[in-house]
């Protein structure tokens, strides 16, 4: 099907992908029915614990029973996706408190997120017979927080460098100072030293045999210092310190050990190396650990998670029990069964096959539009028609997707026809972004010579400080207009003789635009320049995803500039993105209540829910991302990966983030796998291809 000339969208859904004819995946199986009223008879001596919960409208099947249950030594517990993994964490410590008897400081709760231990204080507050006071006794944190106040607590006063841009600032000053600018990216040299602190490698341990390693290191070894010279820790200063300071303080160390006799782990997936040090030191002797989680959403290996820790935890804690909650209360049948069939092809993980507590529902439905913009019609288009039926609320809908550029038509579809939707990304449409901005800015000079905006915004890929260049450009204005004022800069005294001929060159270029085709003037400004300029002194062997990436973007924009035949109308829609944009954000929706499309990556919806899910770009190329499938050649994603064979183990990591977007339906599921990303041909993702072998 196609598009018509009038721009109405003839996509539609499927009962299966495109290319599987008379196959079918196994649905997920129906779970018993038994819950803890006939598990748990009268004569057990727990029993009124359970009959409590029950009264509450809490009422366990026999594997949570047992996690819950779960006395002394380590306890692995399994939690597949909608597996009401947080119940049985709440219910395990209202056990421990009614049943066993433990005083509510002498427990340790861990997680990943604030939101996340906040929530599981309020849910043991609410336990019967527990109570907000014996709730707020226990300790109930996330990592960093944890880390922070026992920091706090002995002595470490310095400020913290959160999440903010002075990182960013302080690094991007480091390479203009050391004329590396052209060479690195102060994003990933970020990420890529995080990456070496939480694998507790020193950044005086690192290699220097190289020349590249020789600048990075010295790069590291001075933010370190600034650090320590303004009295600043990062976040991974929080977990590497508290973790020192317990190896060198033994009588701290016992007093922690004596104080938290259980410790509970939730996400256990998420956990990076300092982390996982961090909680062998503090369990032991009792070994009384408790960690829930799935190796099959192990998705933030670029925070150093790492699977290995679920799939070695026999081996790291001898003896230990092994729980595996293999009931998902989520979904329906057939979105289980799909969740079961594509993530069973993955080798490194915990076999395990959830079956479903709802043993029907809405099948998953799959679409195959010809591009992105066909892609972003039809799913704007579904909602639309859902609405005007009253079928859902827009607040019960999520449309995921695998990275920015990917969302860049569904973005712009959403705004143009008005849908209420709350961007978790930032907010920034993609034309708004850095990247992309400098080659707007060319097309509007284009048509308008002395739009000093766009100017501005091109200055620095002619090697020239934007803003005094542009004052410059100015001054020489008030003295002597031209039709070009860019032309000033031929005389501009911080210029060097060759550039002036660049700065001609560059301008005849913007001149020969006009007339034609958006796309192919992007393509011309891409050839000529533009893509040289990114690639600046970046020809090392290492740091390639993030070239990727922009190269990525910079696809897309010419993509979404190939519906459009000449350069006014394409910036015309442009501005129009803009304007709306700015309209819908003057409605200040707020995510806890609104009744908004909630948009975000697929990495952001873990662990959440959503009764009606798209989920775009299920095609090759976007998931699994290319970067996975050209592993080998970006030795930065390859650094991420763990075992002997990287390109398996980053194409694992993909097909566990494909099983997390189909595993956030609870009762709708809608897939679609453009044939075309990037303007080039894109096969449906094998990841759905295997789920029907």
């Amino acid at each position: 099907m196609t598009t018509n000339q009038k721009g109405t969208n003839q996509y539609t859904y499927f009962k299966r992908p495109f290319g599987i004819a008379n196959k079918n995946y196994t649905a997920a199986v129906q779970a018993s029915a038994r819950t803890s009223e006939q598990l748990v008879p009268a004569g057990d001596n727990d029993s009124a614990y359970f009959r409590s919960l029950e009264a509450a409208g809490i009422r366990l099947n026999e594997r949570q029973i047992a996690a819950v249950r779960h006395s002394d030594g380590p306890l692995l517990t399994l939690a597949g996706a909608g597996s009401g993994k947080t119940s049985v964490l709440v219910c395990r410590t209202g056990y421990l408190l009614s049943v066993r008897g433990v005083q509510p400081h002498q427990l340790l709760l861990m997680t990943f997120s604030k939101k996340a231990a906040e929530e599981m204080k309020e849910r043991i507050a609410r336990l019967p017979h527990i109570g907000e006071s014996a709730a707020s006794a226990i300790e109930a944190r996330t990592f960093h927080a944890f880390c922070l106040l026992l920091l706090r607590r002995n002595g470490f006063k310095q400020t913290i460098l959160g999440e903010s841009g002075r990182k960013q600032i302080f690094f991007k000053k480091l390479l203009r100072e050391r004329n590396l600018h052209d060479t690195y990216q102060p994003e990933t040299l970020i990420a890529m030293l995080s990456a070496y602190k939480l694998e507790l490698v020193e950044v005086g341990e690192l290699p220097e045999s190289t020349e590249e390693e020789q600048q990075l290191k010295g790069l590291f070894q001075l933010y370190e210092t600034w650090k320590n010279e303004a009295h600043l820790i990062d976040y991974d200063d929080m977990l590497l310190y508290a973790y020192k300071l317990l190896l060198q303080d033994e009588r701290l160390l016992q007093s922690l050990r004596n104080r938290f006799r259980y410790i509970m782990i939730d996400e256990f997936q998420d956990t990076n190396k300092v982390q996982y040090e961090l909680i062998k030191l503090l369990v032991e002797p009792r070994r009384n650990l408790m960690v829930v989680g799935d190796d099959d959403q192990t998705i933030y290996s670029f925070n150093g998670a790492r699977n290995d820790y679920i799939l070695n935890f026999e081996k790291q804690f001898p003896g230990a029990t092994s729980v595996v909650l293999d009931v998902n209360y989520r979904s329906g049948s057939g979105i289980v069964g799909l969740g079961n069939a594509v993530i069973r092809h993955n080798k490194r993980r915990r076999s395990k096959t959830l079956q479903t507590a709802k043993p029907h529902g809405t099948p998953p439905v799959f679409a195959r539009p010809g591009n992105s913009d066909d892609e972003a019609e039809l799913i704007v288009g579904t909602i639309l028609a859902k609405q005007a039926k009253g079928a859902c609320r827009y607040g019960d809908i999520a449309v995921l997707f695998r990275t920015a550029s990917s969302s860049r038509a569904v973005f712009d579809q959403l705004v143009l026809r008005q849908v209420p939707f709350i961007d978790y990304g930032g907010g920034d449409s993609f034309y708004e972004q850095a990247i992309i901005r400098p080659v707007i800015a060319h097309l509007r000079l284009s048509l308008e010579r002395r739009n000093f905006d766009a100017m501005e915004m091109m200055l620095a890929t002619l090697y020239v400080s934007p803003e005094q260049a542009m004052n410059f450009i100015w001054n020489e204005e008030k003295k002597q207009a031209k039709k070009w004022p860019l032309i000033h800069l031929t005389r501009f005294p911080m210029i060097k003789e060759f550039h002036k001929e660049k700065i001609k060159e560059r301008i005849k270029l913007i001149r020969s635009l006009e007339t034609m085709r958006p796309d192919m003037a992007i393509r011309m400004l891409r050839t000529s320049f533009y893509d040289q300029f990114l690639e600046a002194g970046r020809g090392t062997a290492s740091l390639t995803e993030h070239k990727e990436s922009l190269k990525e973007m910079l696809d897309e924009l010419e993509a979404a500039a190939k519906r459009f035949e000449r350069i006014e109308p394409f910036l015309a829609f442009i501005d129009e993105i803009a304007a709306k944009r700015d309209e819908m954000k003057l409605l200040k929706l707020d995510s806890r209540n609104a009744d908004a499309v909630n948009f975000m990556t697929i990495h952001k919806s873990k662990g959440l829910e959503f009764p009606v899910v798209f989920v775009c770009g299920f095609s090759e190329g976007i998931l699994p991302h290319s970067s996975a499938l050209a592993v080998e050649k970006n030795n930065d994603r390859s650094a991420l990966q763990t075992g002997d064979n990287k390109a398996e183990a980053a194409l694992e990591e993909e097909r566990r983030l494909a099983y997390v977007a189909v595993t956030r339906a609870q009762e709708e599921l809608y897939i679609s796998s453009p044939a075309y990303y990037r303007g080039k041909p894109a096969a449906v993702s094998p990841f759905l291809i295997s789920a029907y072998d």
